[in-house]
């Protein structure tokens, strides 16, 4: 008489849970996968065609930007106006630090830079520029990434126009790799990979704690309340 096996319900509910758990498992991995597979992008915005008179406040002080009018500059420049984090204010301090009088201030590449890149409204009466600082996402460490602000940027395998290109790219926020000695100002090397390094022209990123701008209407007008660097 053939003996019937019987399995027993604890090694039953065993199994289930050990393939349960591998399928979590799986679908964790899969997920992380598709996480690290999906670029982190920021698309360019500008917010201030939508308040007309902030526009033609922009529009001007761009303009005079452009012609490197001191004057001008200076007009747009609020009072306490921030500067940087170590407690330098004051319409003063700015104009000893940037010397927009004196020939080949560096003002004009950065502001210049800065309202090129649009901006948000962080409230009816206050706009920040440029959008990829107003709008860079909290979980992104800000100090470890860069924005690529093209499209269809080249990457290239090493700092070279004439390089081999390892990549295309458009707006989207890449880590920064630890460059080399060798590695000239006008290249900012990427992190591809864990293994795998790659240069875009460095006029063509930008670091969400570089320049900024912050603008305000008070007692009528629009003024440049900060303009600093740094975290």
């Amino acid at each position: 008489m053939a003996v019937r096996r019987r399995t027993s319900v604890p090694s039953v509910a065993l199994r289930l849970r050990l393939r349960c758990a591998a399928l979590t498992t799986l679908s964790v991995f899969v997920l992380c996968a598709i996480s690290l597979a999906a670029p982190r992008r920021i698309l360019p915005v500008d917010e201030a065609p939508s308040r007309p008179d902030f526009f033609t406040f922009r529009a001007q002080l761009q303009a005079a930007v452009a012609r490197h009018d001191a004057v001008a500059l200076m007009a747009v420049v609020h009072p306490d106006i921030k500067c940087d984090f170590g407690g330098g204010e004051g319409k003063a301090f700015f104009e000893d630090f940037w010397k927009p009088g004196t020939a080949g201030s560096r003002v004009w590449a950065e502001l210049g830079t800065v309202l090129a890149l649009g901006g948000t409204f962080s409230s009816a009466d206050a706009f920040v520029a440029p959008y990829v600082f107003s709008r860079w996402p909290e979980s992104v460490d800000s100090f470890e990434h860069v924005a690529v602000v093209g499209d269809r940027v080249r990457i290239r395998t090493s700092p070279n126009a004439e390089a081999d290109a390892a990549g295309v790219t458009s707006f989207e926020i890449l880590p920064v790799a630890r460059p080399t000695a060798e590695t000239p100002e006008e290249w900012t090397a990427v992190a591809l990979s864990p293994t795998k390094v790659g240069y875009i022209a460095s006029h063509l990123v930008r670091s969400p704690i570089a320049y900024r701008a912050f603008f305000a209407k008070r007692d009528g007008r629009w003024q440049m309340l900060m303009f600093l660097a740094g975290d």
